[in-house]
């Protein structure tokens, strides 16, 4: 099928901004009243059928742009990959280049999605999601680029990237983005620099700090991860994007531009847990799903830190990538090598910093986990269904913030919301515990607005959703009535 021709962007916008009902779901429940049957509207999927969407133009322009990097990345490796395999390394390259050209034809022409044939573990999920993808479309019409949703298509395409390398040993763990990646970490260093300084600094007073003091820091800390959201290569189709500037002398600057701000739910959930935490059996744990690696996940390590140091934590469990994902994406290699950048560092609180996180990891106070699951197209909503065994890891959490973009728009559907939504309807059923999401906004999905907000902001600023200027900290708990 033809891909379909592109509309006035502005009129696209103010499509998108409405939301258009395309099922209904429907919760049960018996006893208590607020048990009581509820109906409720379940938008349609952002999708690159909606011509001038933010998502059609990141079909059209920065995904093929993407694929291109990742073919340059390899012929520029030609050598290396001489070096290491001889000719039988060449002819790999050269395989995974064509498949990835294919790929980048596939989707600019519109073509219709193909099985993962690669047999990794995850395929058989994958395969299963394209099937009940084109069950909802019917006979009549493929599922492809532009008519699946946006969110699909674009795990897809990473997942995709991975299967090239994956048909061709010996080069099936070449990470495409890691020059990327490590470009964006040694770019940010008078920024990781003067972070560093700064937690050093709050170690050695944090155990004479009152609560107003510890309040501060925290809110302090948790607003600079939320900002290091910014860093993301995947929205620069992987053209570096580091943080320059100390992020610390920035904050009261971006406080009016948090449109949803919860930090007084986040605080009173760890404070509450640290007063009550007096018995010795007593342990709170906190979860970070994170998102970019570079400067971003240095200030969620930074923010980890003082969790433990304050005793508002007694462990930290991290959740990355299993493979190369959305380009800046962690992984543990990604994790490993940032703690030993930190470490082996000629700046003494950058070093310091790194043996202190080692040492967390060696004792068990850190512990970073991996699952398939982050690299699947799904809804978070699907979790309980689809890995029910990392749903009920994450229950054991007191706390876990979700960073960034891709995890707001899997904890959302990924849909076309009305922007005044309560956040727990847009969640549909996702609650293994109290959750936070810290996110720059950098697509087209808000919920848990004021009314108005989202339409007032949408009539001055027609990207203010697709741009990073604007960010939330958005709570929910199933606890919380």
């Amino acid at each position: 099928p033809a891909r379909p021709s592109v509309d006035s962007k502005m009129a696209a916008r103010q499509m998108g901004a409405a939301a258009s009902t395309a099922e209904q779901e429907e919760e049960g429940g018996e006893g208590e009243e607020e048990e009581k049957e509820v109906r409720s509207e379940v938008p349609d999927s952002l999708s690159g059928k909606y011509t001038g969407s933010f998502a059609y133009l990141t079909i059209t322009e920065r995904l093929p742009y993407i694929v291109t990097k990742a073919v340059d990345t390899l012929h520029r490796h030609t050598d290396t990959f001489f070096a290491q395999y001889g000719q039988e390394g060449v002819e790999a390259e050269k395989k995974a280049i064509g498949l990835m050209s294919k790929l980048r034809n596939e989707l600019q022409t519109d073509k219709p999605v193909l099985p993962i044939t690669d047999g990794f573990p995850d395929a058989a999920q994958w395969n299963t999601y394209l099937e009940q993808q084109q069950a909802r479309l019917g006979s009549e019409e493929n599922t492809s680029w532009f008519r699946a949703p946006w969110l699909y298509v674009e795990c897809y395409m990473y997942r995709r990237i991975h299967e090239a390398l994956l048909l061709n040993p010996p080069m099936c763990n070449f990470d495409v983005f890691n020059e990327a990646k490590t470009q964006g970490f040694l770019e940010s260093q008078q920024a990781i620099t003067a972070l560093s300084t700064h937690l050093q600094k709050v170690n050695k007073e944090v155990k004479c700090f009152k609560e107003t003091e510890l309040k501060a820091e925290l809110q302090r800390l948790l607003e600079v991860a939320l900002w290091g959201n910014r860093c993301d290569l995947s929205i620069s189709a992987g053209v570096a994007n580091p943080q320059k500037l100390n992020p610390l002398t920035t904050l009261d600057s971006l406080k009016p531009l948090i449109l949803v701000d919860d930090f007084e739910s986040v605080w009173c959930l760890l404070i509450n847990s640290k007063r009550k935490g007096t018995s010795e059996t007593a342990c709170t744990r906190v979860d970070i799903v994170l998102d970019n690696s570079g400067f971003e996940l240095v200030a969620d390590l930074v923010l980890a830190d003082f969790l433990i140091t304050s005793q508002l934590a007694d462990e930290i469990h991290f959740h990355g990538k299993s493979i190369p994902w959305y380009v800046s994406d962690t992984t543990k290699t990604d994790f490993d090598w940032t703690l030993k950048q930190m470490k082996t560092s000629c700046h003494q609180e950058m070093s310091s910093c790194g043996v202190a996180w080692e040492n967390n990891v060696t004792k068990g106070v850190w512990i970073y986990q991996d699952h398939p699951f982050w690299t699947f197209p799904h809804e978070f909503c699907d979790m309980s269904r689809v890995a029910n065994d990392l749903y009920a890891e994450l229950q054991k959490s007191n706390l876990i913030f979700f960073k960034g973009d891709l995890n707001y728009r899997k904890l959302t559907g990924d849909r076309r919301w009305n922007y005044s939504v309560p956040f727990e309807t847009a969640l549909r059923g996702f609650q293994p515990a109290p959750l936070c999401s810290l996110r720059t906004l950098k697509a087209d999905v808000q919920v848990g607005l004021k009314p108005g907000l989202g339409e007032q902001l949408a009539a001055s600023e027609p990207d203010w959703m697709t741009t990073g200027h604007y960010a939330v900290i958005q709570f929910n708990s199933p606890l919380r009535k």
